[in-house]
């Protein structure tokens, strides 16, 4: 398969459509660590962690989220089929890996959706050990001016499914050259969106400005990775917003020379042999 993986099954989603779950499985495991990939990404990227994990005796299992299935314009029809789908998923995990523990693992949007999820949907279960978040997009590092803000909030309305401008975003991704081509071939063959839609970004631009007032309510066990050369997701603001959460719930590990994507940089072993020296006790 394209990226490594030992096998892909369906999920069917909120709308009823069914989108893939690609899962890397090594013969016999300990836990499981379900993905929530960032925006216009899909769940193949998450080839490097699955891989290094599977070496390790752990199964990741990442679904492609609404909006990314093979689509070269990511639309939504609102920001919640993102907790909807996550919550279908989790089910989908304890049914097919029964009694076995459970890491959430995000990236980028990911790390917006999983905070999102764990104060507004999730009570809390045994099985789900923590959560670790890598480059959370709680802020952009482009500020936004009110006026597209506001031009964008009207688009959403009026054309939802319209594409609005953005920069290229992965020559600011990795250092490594190699998985920057990837991406690039990814995008070529419509696997990795290159657009957005109007209702996708106003949506994003809702639940960033939602977070600031409601973050310090998180309480569940979570690990936070911050790329501090990070272009995408302010590492300055992220880093400010985590410290509102009870201490005793959040562990932060801070790569200063990081770009973005901190599971496809070039000390990416590091950070994953990091990931599990925190979750090995709580697997215990």
């Amino acid at each position: 398969m394209r990226f490594s993986e030992d096998r892909i099954e369906k999920l069917t989603c909120s709308d009823g459509i069914q989108r893939d779950i690609h899962i890397w499985e090594p013969e016999s495991f300990r836990a499981v660590f379900l993905t929530v990939h960032g925006g216009m990404d899909h769940g193949g990227s998450y080839i490097n962690p699955a891989l290094f994990l599977k070496e390790h005796g752990f199964v990741t299992v990442a679904h492609d989220q609404h909006g990314h299935d093979m689509k070269r314009k990511v639309y939504i029809p609102r920001f919640e089929v993102f907790l909807d789908d996550l919550e279908l998923m989790l089910a989908w995990v304890k049914r097919s890996y029964q009694d076995i523990p459970i890491f959430i693992l995000s990236h980028s949007m990911g790390g917006l959706i999983t905070t999102h999820f764990g104060i507004r949907r999730f009570e809390g279960d045994p099985l789900v050990k923590g959560f670790i978040t890598s480059s959370p997009y709680y802020v952009n590092v482009i500020k936004t001016p009110k006026i597209i803000e506001k031009m964008v909030g009207m688009l959403s309305v009026l054309t939802p499914k319209m594409a609005v401008p953005i920069e290229d975003l992965l020559v600011h991704a990795t250092h490594d050259e190699a998985i920057y081509k990837r991406c690039r071939e990814d995008v070529r063959d419509g696997i990795m969106a290159e657009k957005v839609s109007a209702r996708f970004a106003a949506e994003l631009l809702k639940a960033q400005a939602w977070i600031p007032e409601h973050i310090a309510a998180w309480k569940h066990p979570m690990l936070a990775i911050v790329a501090g050369d990070d272009k995408i997701a302010d590492a300055t603001a992220s880093r400010e917003l985590l410290k509102l959460i009870d201490p005793a719930v959040i562990s932060e590990i801070y790569y200063p020379d990081n770009f973005h994507e901190n599971f496809n940089e070039l000390n990416r072993e590091e950070v994953f042999t990091r990931i599990l020296e925190w979750c090995e006790p709580r697997i215990k």
